[in-house]
């Protein structure tokens, strides 16, 4: 990209969901190494950067921007916004001057289980390495993607995998059709801190890739079996989670239903998209305090 100091450059920022999560162990630091394949929807948030005279700025905007509170709108380093800091990380790393202001438009629900603020950030680096032509193999990055948080690394790949570990280790995973998906959240936030504080289920060896995933009915085969172990206790603090999939699972061509990460979004993936609009269109007349959203699945058009 030519001249990028002078241009806008917006940069989307997609819901990622868990397709199925088994927790596999806990760590000595007290986090659980989990089991999950991920992929990435074409709802999320955007990441607008422009040229600033002076000094680095922030600012978000979108229907879920007023759920931030003073820290989380700072645009110091100190900021407890994650694409803030991701902003503040990447200059020092790369040695540049943030002259730029960075608008977030959010429009994902915070804590629900989508990875809305891990996909803020990975966009902000994403954005600014374009924006600075900073080569895409800097061996500086994967440490400082990680320093973020685990699911930053995958976020910025913005592709199917699967996750092993608290989200570090990054498998590729057989090629994934296009899938037409409902993701529905019940308006209530889900912090994950208090859903794993919950959990005290078995933890479980992680499993094998299938061989392919070519069609809706080969990724339903395989995961149809799977769970979210999360799931119980996420109802323990959110009990709408139970209806949710209820509602999702009554609709007409959805062939698996789901909650996604630590909730409380849950997921449907239908056999066409007429079915995923009439069903997000039937689910947000009947609930209409609910978040609800179709799109697609492997169709993330993000930058």
């Amino acid at each position: 990209m030519t001249s990028t100091q002078t241009k806008t450059l917006t940069i989307f920022a997609p819901a990622k969901i868990n397709l199925y999560l088994h927790v596999t162990g806990r760590l000595d630091n007290g986090y659980h190494a989990l089991d999950s394949l991920v992929a990435f929807a074409d709802i999320g948030d955007e990441i607008r950067i422009e040229p600033a005279a002076l000094d680095f700025s922030f600012n978000m905007q979108g229907p879920y921007a007023n759920a931030f509170g003073p820290k989380e709108f700072d645009a110091s380093p100190n900021s407890s916004n994650l694409a803030v800091q991701a902003a503040w990380a990447i200059s020092r790393a790369a040695q540049k001057i943030p002259s730029v202001k960075i608008t977030l438009t959010k429009n994902l629900p915070l804590a629900s289980g989508i990875g809305g603020g891990s996909s803020d950030a990975a966009a902000v680096i994403w954005g600014l390495m374009e924006w600075w032509g900073i080569p895409r193999q800097s061996g500086y990055l994967p440490s400082l993607l990680a320093s973020l948080g685990a699911d930053v690394p995958v976020c910025l790949n913005c592709s199917p995998a699967r996750l092993r570990g608290i989200g570090d280790i990054i498998d590729r995973v057989p090629p994934m059709p296009e899938i037409p998906v409902v993701l529905v959240n019940p308006g209530k936030s889900c912090p994950t801190a208090h859903v794993f504080a919950r959990y005290n289920g078995t933890f479980r060896e992680p499993g094998k890739l299938p061989e392919r995933l070519d069609t809706l009915a080969d990724l339903t085969a395989y995961i149809g079996p799977k769970e979210n172990d999360l799931l119980a206790p996420a109802c323990q603090v959110v009990p709408e989670i139970e209806n949710v999939l209820r509602v999702l699972d009554y609709q007409a061509g959805c062939r698996l239903a789901r909650m996604s990460g630590s909730g409380a979004t849950c997921f449907g993936l239908f056999e066409n998209e007429k079915h995923a609009r009439d069903a997000a269109k039937n689910i947000k007349s009947e609930n209409p305090d609910w978040w609800v959203r179709a799109g697609m699945l492997n169709r993330p058009e993000r930058y």
